[in-house]
């Protein structure tokens, strides 16, 4: 099939990367505008436009996709199919008409549940221990499309949604691969989504990252390697933000004050929570750099006494 590829960030480089190695035609590529980054501010590509690059692939930037202009261009590609992989922005109807075949996109959740701009997060932050991805026919809901195909992964105790992307990333691009050839052989079958089974995963806000000690500690540990590596999970330590980048947590609780140091052992600082008790590995003090949270809480000692 001759199709046009959305997509922007890493999540979606393993799918394009796939679908080049395809018998199908990558005929365009549509990714989001250089935008600044670092400390210099520079203008940087989004890993999907460096591999369309590097394939020396058609390439438009648009600060809005459905404008006439990109509608315009993505026509002239005459695409069978549009393949959305973490693209960035939502298709309207105009574009999701465009192509014979319509709209077909990888999901990082097991649809319905999670549906929305970070499943992969919220999936750690509420403690699921399995999650997967869902290829879908594009509609013009958020993630209500029909579902095609499904692959599940377990989640395990102590992973982050670094450690989850990464494996996420790999076994949709290869489910988006068997999902085109199945459309492309007349063989799909498309599932309506019950919506009474719906969830969502809605942009992480910057409450979301506060550590509330009067919670139990497991849910403490779920939040902290949900936002891990990124944004993170921080608390307030002398006016300052310490980030928790890495934690632990046990069921026996303590009598101590939620947020209190209850002891210290050779790799690990145990504090109190709400319920149970929170054990740091590493932290990350504001503007430094990533540190064993011993070290960090030995350090203060030392120098407050």
């Amino acid at each position: 099939m001759r199709l046009v590829f959305l997509g922007s960030p890493d999540f979606a480089v393993p799918s394009l990367q796939k679908i080049l190695t395809s018998h199908h035609e990558v005929i365009g590529v549509v990714t989001q505008p250089d935008r600044p980054k670092g400390r210099g501010n520079k203008l940087a590509f989004t890993p999907v436009k460096e591999l369309a690059l590097a394939y020396s692939l058609p390439l438009i930037q648009p600060r809005r996709v459905n404008n006439e202009e990109s509608l315009a261009q993505i026509t002239a590609w005459q695409p069978d199919i549009l393949v959305v992989v973490a693209f960035g922005q939502l298709l309207k109807a105009p574009l999701l008409e465009l192509a014979p075949l319509g709209a077909v996109n990888l999901h990082a959740s097991l649809l319905p549940a999670y549906r929305g701009a970070a499943p992969i997060h919220w999936a750690i932050i509420n403690g699921e221990r399995e999650t997967g991805v869902t290829t879908m026919r594009l509609d013009l809901g958020m993630d209500t499309g029909d579902m095609i195909l499904k692959a599940r992964l377990a989640i395990g105790e102590n992973e982050d949604t670094g450690s989850l992307y990464d494996r996420l990333k790999v076994d949709g691009a290869g489910l988006l691969l068997e999902t085109l050839d199945l459309i492309e052989a007349g063989r799909a079958a498309y599932e309506p989504q019950d919506g009474a089974l719906a969830s969502y995963a809605p942009l992480l806000k910057a409450e979301d990252e506060l550590i509330d000690w009067r919670k139990p500690a497991f849910a403490l540990h779920n939040q902290i390697r949900g936002l891990s590596p990124t944004p993170g999970a921080y608390t307030q330590f002398e006016g300052k933000r310490l980030k928790i980048r890495q934690s632990v947590y046990r069921a026996e609780s303590s009598s101590a004050p939620p947020g209190t140091i209850i002891e210290i052992e050779e790799n690990i600082v145990w504090l109190a929570a709400g319920e149970g008790r929170l054990g740091l590995i590493e932290v990350q003090p504001e503007g430094k750099t990533k540190m064993p949270a011993v070290a960090f809480a030995r350090g203060k000692r030392a120098s407050n006494k």
